[in-house]
């Protein structure tokens, strides 16, 4: 058997339920790229873009198995997430490995705050993407999993969100992810994605965690900044 085929075939088995040996991969991948992200390790965006990657087959249901389509059925507003935080990753790379070769020996990325404008910009889009998503995931047929339909979309939406704050230094990043973590605990165990329910559930302290770490860099390196500046040439 080929690793690509073991891959995508193996599975653990818990009594009447199974997972793929690839959602936890892809689980503990994400949970390594949040860590190096804290770090501001352009790292974090490879090894981040290579879980997604993972956890999109094991989202895409039957497409990526060898079972049955009602064992293994689709969940398009995750899917979709890990893919499109595949292609915000790829733009948070580029940024943050340009900041590194800019000579200079500054940090990936510098944390800082949401000015007002960039909230009254980035608000408005948020609430009408998530509307937007909603149709689609809705006509795409997730309109049959009820209330999980809302839940699956604000996952979806807070992802990107929280993703592109990331790549930007936005300090508010963390906070979108925890608003993320919140619902993706239950709605991870109710469709028996186990693995990334526990990945949530890890994140949630970490998370909070994270926001406290880049907080006081920000503050740091803000006064740091203001020393700098009042300091006479």
């Amino acid at each position: 058997m080929s690793l690509l085929k073991w891959l995508f075939e193996s599975q653990i088995h818990f009594g009447n339920k199974s997972i793929f040996v690839r959602e936890i991969i892809g689980g503990l991948l994400g949970l390594a790229s949040a860590i190096l992200g804290m770090r501001r390790k352009v790292s974090a965006w490879p090894i981040g873009i290579l879980g997604d990657g993972l956890l999109f087959t094991v989202f895409c249901g039957a497409l990526f198995s060898f079972g049955q389509k009602s064992d293994h059925p689709a969940l398009y507003g995750q899917a979709g997430r890990n893919l499109l935080l595949i292609l915000v990753s790829f733009y948070g790379w580029v940024i943050w490995a340009r900041n590194r070769r800019s000579g200079t020996s500054k940090p990936a990325v510098t944390p800082r705050w949401t000015t007002t404008r960039e909230k009254l910009i980035l608000l408005p889009l948020i609430v009408a993407g998530y509307f937007v998503f909603l149709q689609i995931f809705s006509a795409l047929g997730e309109k049959y999993y009820g209330q999980w339909l809302y839940v699956d979309t604000w996952i979806f939406t807070g992802t990107a969100l929280a993703t592109f704050a990331m790549s930007r230094g936005y300090v508010e990043f963390w906070l979108v992810w925890v608003a993320v973590d919140i619902v993706g605990v239950p709605f991870a165990f109710a469709h028996g994605n186990y693995p990334t329910g526990i990945l949530y559930g890890i994140y949630m302290p970490f998370v909070i965690w994270g926001f406290i770490y880049w907080l006081r860099i920000q503050k740091a390196e803000g006064a740091a900044k203001l020393t700098q500046e009042a300091t006479p040439l």
